[in-house]
Formats: structure tokens, sequence, C-alpha cells
């Protein structure tokens, strides 16, 4: 299971579970917000911020049996995150719905959204990043080694650029790039720089690069 700070999500992305390529939702975030698919995200679904994650509940979930309440529980027991819970709230899953409800708000302590189908989910997963990235854009205005961050980010190439060195992905190449701005201060940072956004083992590749 994954835990507060484990992931690192890029400003202003969205980190989905490899499962979710080609889904509905995905192709309806494709050109709203910059999403991301990765393996090894565990129970969790989305990752919204380094601290918030969402899982989701389909209909099919829900009338499958207990199987999505052992999850729930999984996460929460293991896991420092806030997590949000979608659940798909239809004509044949309500019946279901109080008892999910009772489950995920009272039991759990979380956040419960109901959504009619995966169209509304990816509306309501775009506001939550848009008022994530406002909120952090206010923290930001007020630090001006932070402000740039809020600005677009990188142009293309020089983001392939980055993602040409050794052991650098995309998450990777955007976290350099937002916290170092341009290739000529990436070349000129030192090992305990890099190590802060990339860690050790990355930061050795990059600065032998």
């Amino acid at each position: 299971p994954v835990t507060a700070g484990s992931i690192v999500v890029p400003y202003g992305h969205v980190i989905g579970n490899e499962k979710w390529r080609g889904s509905e939702i995905a192709q309806r975030l494709q050109g709203k917000i910059r999403l991301m698919f990765e393996d090894g995200l565990g129970l969790v679904d989305f990752h919204l911020s380094n601290r918030t994650c969402i899982l989701y509940i389909s209909e099919a979930d829900l009338v499958a049996g207990d199987e999505f309440k052992r999850r729930l529980v999984r996460f929460r027991n293991a896991s420092s995150l806030g997590g949000i819970v979608i659940v798909e709230k239809t004509r044949i899953s309500d019946q279901y719905f109080l008892a999910v409800q009772k489950l995920v708000v009272l039991e759990l302590g979380m956040v419960l959204l109901p959504v009619a189908n995966q169209g509304e989910a990816s509306q309501l997963i775009t506001q939550l990043v848009s008022s994530y990235v406002r909120e952090q854009c206010k923290d930001h205005n007020s630090n001006p080694f932070l402000r740039k961050q809020c600005s677009q980010l990188a142009e293309p190439s020089l983001f392939r650029t980055v993602q040409q060195i050794p052991g650098v992905g995309k998450t990777k190449a955007l976290l350099l790039l937002q916290q170092f701005g341009s290739i000529h201060r990436l070349c000129n940072a030192s090992v305990k720089e890099l190590e802060l956004v990339v860690g050790q083992t990355v930061a050795q590749q990059i600065y032998t690069f």
C-alpha cells in the first residue's frame, strides 16, 4: 500500500493507476488535466497530490459483493494518505449506497462523493485538481521561488531532453524542471540538490551523466 510521500505527484498533474489506461475516465480527462499512468499504486486509483488520492468504486464493484469494503479498510489501515472515495450511484447500485456511506464516512472517516457514471467522475476529478492548483498558487504567490511553478511548465522539447537522462522518466523530468527551471541550472546542480528532488540513486546517475 502507498503511504504519504512515497508517490510524488508533479504540480498540476494526476497520476492514475495503469489499470485505468483507455477507460472512459482517462479519455475524458485527457486534454483537461495532465494525466500520467504508473504501475504499483496498489489500492489507489488516482493520485491528485502527494497526500490526497481517489479510490473508485464502480457499480460492478458494489454488485459483486464485499471485496471493495475489504479494499477500503486495508487502505485506511495501511495508509496515511487522505482518501476520497468516489462511488457510482446508479439505479442498480442505489440499494447498496447507504451501507457504503455508513462504512466510508462514519466508520473510516473518509470523504464520499457519489457520481452517476465515469463521465461525471472525470468532471469531479478535474474540479478537485483545479482547486488544489488554486490553493497551491495562493501559497506560492508569497514565495518568489515557488511562484514560477504556477506559470506554464517547460516547453515540450526541454521536457523530452531531460527525459533522455538515465533513470529519469516523465515524473522525475517534471520535478527536475520545476525545481531547476533550465538545463543550465540542472547541469550545475550538486548531487545534494538533486537528491532532494529525485533521491540518492537517480541523483548520482544524473550527476554522472
